[in-house]
């Protein structure tokens, strides 16, 4: 029996990286997983595949939850299609770095659209469901620069900052009715992103860190499992930091 046996989960943006790994352990722990990707049909079906060789339930969609009505009709085909939402994941996001002068309006608000606003779009969706079952837990993803900030991402950690606030009322509000919603905020996690940058960057980055490397997208993962499971049954409204000891 895994730790999420029994449960339906719907994670957004899963088709690489921090998104891909938590979509494989939820289904590696017995959940039945629900997940959206944006561009490639083909890396949609093959992860649809993967997850199901676990002898879970797996369904990938194709939408934007950026968009509120099809974030709507998202949540609504999930519950649809697997008769329940017990977790929700917000981890679609994506980078429009630049220095704050250099910003254009467009790469703000794509940031806070693609960002922020799908968080408020998918919980808004998800909450009739949990409401209805009186339980579920919501997992939002932040950042460590939604904390701490970073020259060069003022629209990115606006957004990140954004999903901390959020997730703390959403946490106040349904508390009641036994939904949580806590958010996970990573440090520097090593991903295909990460890949195609400056070797002698990334390893300074590394250096940086107390515990002298990146993190692992399957350590974000481990941490959605137990937020997502009944071990965090009294855990609400927080933000669980993964960066080893970058920012305390």
């Amino acid at each position: 029996m895994g730790l999420l046996s029994g449960k339906t989960a719907l994670v957004t943006g899963a088709s690489k990286g921090i998104g891909r790994a938590i979509a494989i352990r939820f289904a590696q722990e017995g959940a039945n997983v629900a997940f959206t990707y944006l561009s490639s049909v083909e890396k949609g079906q093959a992860l649809e595949a993967e997850l199901a060789a676990f002898g879970v339930k797996a369904k990938g969609y194709r939408s934007d939850a950026s968009d509120f009505k099809a974030a709507d009709e998202l949540v609504n085909g999930v519950v649809a299609d697997f008769g329940a939402l017990d977790i929700l994941v917000n981890n679609a996001g994506i980078t429009r770095d630049n220095l704050l002068m250099r910003m254009t309006e467009e790469s703000w608000d794509e940031i806070m659209n693609v960002n922020l606003k799908s968080c408020f779009n998918t919980v808004k969706a998800a909450t009739r469901t949990m409401m209805k079952a009186k339980s579920g837990s919501i997992i939002n993803m932040t950042s460590v620069v939604g904390a701490k900030g970073n020259a060069g991402q003022a629209n990115y950690a606006a957004s990140k900052a954004g999903i901390i606030g959020f997730t703390k009322s959403v946490a106040l509000e349904l508390g009641s009715r036994n939904i949580r919603c806590n958010a996970v905020a990573p440090g520097f996690i090593e991903t295909e992103m990460t890949e195609v940058l400056d070797e002698k960057t990334v390893q300074g980055w590394r250096d940086a860190i107390p515990m002298k490397r990146g993190g692992k997208p399957e350590e974000i993962a481990d941490v959605c499992v137990f937020l997502g499971s009944d071990m965090s049954t009294y855990i609400s409204g927080q933000v669980l930091h993964v960066n080893g000891a970058m920012y305390t």
